[in-house]
């Protein structure tokens, strides 16, 4: 069989992107309620709140540096796999690539320091400050990657002289059609990544009778927070949706098996099995017409299909089929364990119920895993167009040896499963330490010069976690 070189280049990318979105997409919401933690504390002088802050701080500094590291991996492969996209987009890119260097990267670089080694090295204000700043870089870099990709989503602002994109107007370019809801989207996402990370290892903890206090603090907190922003995320979602059925139809056609070149009575498909050689689904399971009044508001309303392009403008509709019933299905999973949260917590036994507290130490990565297949919905439903509608994949791919792009690939994937491996094992390790103790704390406070009565609250909690 022949290699590909477009192929390899596209799976090379994929994997490399799908291996470091894993880590902003925990590390965005982690950095935030570290943040919030800290910023309790100040105020009400729990202990529990400065455990929950000193805990997470650990895993996020491991999980910024993955991010870090990985990420620079992919400025660097626009260049070599997709030197011409490169050269055709790059008056638009590049500024806004530099302009989250210059702002994200340079703020969380400049106190990210501060709030991994400060804590007795600086005031309490200034540490909370940059802490606060740290998680605010976080977001600018979000919102700059998101406007880079929502532009090639839904290009706004620009103008082509002699093959190449230059920008009309940078206010276009940045509030592109798709951004405000990708960005909401991915925010959210983040942030529900994260507390279900934190609410996952509560759960773990209080199953294994370990550091209970601590726990029930974090998981009273994540379920609160669970229960605000999973629905809220399905809302923002449906707004993305109608989103894309405006600007990007194939794409939604793709993520609800949608042949016909224009259908009514739309039905939502619960289970499907597209078949892009036959251009139907071989077997399907839906809502009649639930689909046209979700996505038209109307039982009859009219949705385009896969069918009104022609084959080649396609994308690979099983991924993008199943990549976004994954990510749904977590999704109302992740409501129904906030719901369930409430429900229990009226009962008084959100901390007992085992079947539930296995369930959410289960649900640890399911933000991660929502996250990417999200992205595989987005970037794969893309396809074949990396700057939609304009530029197609195929005809931006360097010219470099089938082979060379193999050897490559596996050698990222050897390397980057190490990587993981690693990072595993050292996350793992940190979770069966623990959160620092109380009488860790109190010598903690008396070097911070913290109030008398804050060193008050450590000694009476001091032998709450099981050491009576």
């Amino acid at each position: 069989m022949e290699l590909d070189t477009a192929l390899l280049s596209r799976l090379q990318f994929a994997f490399t992107v799908s291996f470091h979105i894993i880590f902003p997409s925990i590390t965005i919401g982690l950095a935030t309620l570290i943040a919030i933690w800290e910023g309790l504390w100040l105020k009400t002088h729990d202990p529990r709140y400065l455990q929950l802050a000193k805990f997470w701080i650990k895993p996020f500094a491991i999980t910024f540096g993955m991010g870090v590291v990985s990420g620079i991996v992919l400025s660097y492969e626009f260049g070599t796999n997709f030197s011409k996209f490169s050269d055709i987009v790059g008056p638009v890119l590049g500024p806004l690539m530099a302009y989250e260097v210059l702002t994200a990267f340079f703020l969380e670089a400049g106190f990210l320091g501060v709030m991994l080694f400060g804590w007795q090295r600086v005031g309490r204000k200034l540490h909370f400050f940059s802490t606060v700043t740290v998680a605010i870089g976080t977001w600018l870099s979000a919102f700059w990657i998101i406007v880079a990709n929502s532009w090639m989503q839904t290009p706004q602002g620009h103008i082509i002289v002699d093959g190449q994109f230059h920008v009309a107007s940078w206010f276009e370019v940045i509030f592109n059609p798709s951004m405000p809801y990708r960005l909401a989207h991915m925010l959210l996402a983040s942030f529900i990544t994260a507390t279900f990370v934190v609410a996952g290892v509560s759960a773990y903890y209080l199953l294994k009778k370990q550091h209970t206090a601590f726990a029930k603090k974090g998981l009273s907190m994540t379920m609160w927070i669970a229960l605000v922003l999973a629905p809220l995320q399905a809302l923002i979602g449906d707004h993305h949706g109608l989103n894309v059925k405006e600007h990007q139809p194939t794409k939604l056609a793709a993520m609800e098996g949608i042949w016909p070149a224009e259908e009514k009575h739309v039905p939502l498909l619960l289970f499907a099995m597209p078949n892009m050689e036959t251009e139907s689904n071989d077997f399907e399971l839906g809502i009649p017409s639930l689909g046209s009044l979700i996505l038209t508001h109307s039982f009859d309303g009219a949705v385009q299909g896969l069918k009104a392009v022609p084959p080649e403008d396609r994308p690979n509709v099983p991924l993008v089929f199943w990549s976004f019933r994954v990510m749904v299905g977590l999704g109302f999973g992740m409501i129904g364990l906030a719901v369930l949260a409430l429900w229990l917590r009226k009962r008084g036994t959100l901390y007992s119920n085992k079947p539930f507290l296995a369930a959410l130490a289960v649900f640890t990565p399911s933000g991660v895993i929502s996250v990417l297949a999200g992205w595989y919905v987005v970037e794969v439903g893309r396809q074949p167009w990396l700057v939609y509608d304009l530029v197609r994949t195929s005809e931006v791919v360097s010219p470099l040896p089938a082979e060379r792009v193999l050897f490559t690939l596996i050698g990222f994937v050897v390397i980057y499963t190490l990587l993981l491996g690693v990072y595993l094992y050292f996350m793992r390790k940190l979770v069966k330490k623990g959160p620092p103790s109380m009488t860790h704390l109190e010598e903690q406070l008396i070097g911070m010069k913290a109030p008398g009565y804050a060193l008050a609250w450590v000694k009476n909690l001091k032998h709450e976690d099981g050491v009576k």
